[in-house]
């Protein structure tokens, strides 16, 4: 199930739950025992220091352990950015500060988890993707006190070449 967000002027509300095989979904639709989580749109690039709090908490509210980075944001690729034929998709996260110990990150495309990412991994790329749009985002969770924070999503394209595209042809 696709990663779904509906931006409002300035909050968006995101339901969250686990299905019975473990798989973690988002809806903008609401699903009997998901978590209700309110969020404030970024800045509308998906770049810089945009933070987005889950769970409730201020995005610069300090806790007892703690998701409070001042930085926190999906650095590449740039929102709504285009990839041709077999590019390769460099994926990269800015976060400050580094990840503690005890919290991991996971990745999500089209609202699916990367299982093929360490739980630390803030770079990795994607390979072959499909002619497509997808949406990536990432999610710290503190392991524990179960605290998360997500970042905007970013959408991107992959395209293939085309004969009525020259410029995009495969040499």
């Amino acid at each position: 199930m696709g990663l779904l967000a509906t931006f409002a002027a300035g909050a968006a509300v995101v339901y969250k739950w686990t299905d019975a095989d473990g798989v973690v979904h988002y809806s903008d639709q609401a699903v009997p025992g998901a978590e209700k989580i309110v969020t404030s749109s970024g800045s509308g690039n998906g770049i810089g220091g945009s933070t987005r709090a889950l769970g409730g908490s201020a995005p610069n509210k300090a806790s007892p352990i703690g998701l409070n980075y001042s930085v926190f944001a999906i650095q590449s690729p740039a929102k709504e950015q285009a990839f041709f034929g077999d590019e390769i998709v460099p994926i990269r996260l800015e976060l400050e500060p580094a990840l503690k110990p005890n919290q991991a990150i996971a990745w999500h495309l089209n609202g699916t988890q990367l299982t093929d990412q360490a739980p630390g991994t803030t770079a990795f790329a994607l390979q072959t993707l499909p002619r497509g749009t997808y949406v990536i985002a990432a999610t710290v969770t503190d392991l524990v006190s179960g605290e998360s924070q997500s970042t905007d999503s970013i959408t991107f394209y992959v395209r293939q070449p085309s004969e009525l595209s020259p410029q995009h042809k495969k040499p």
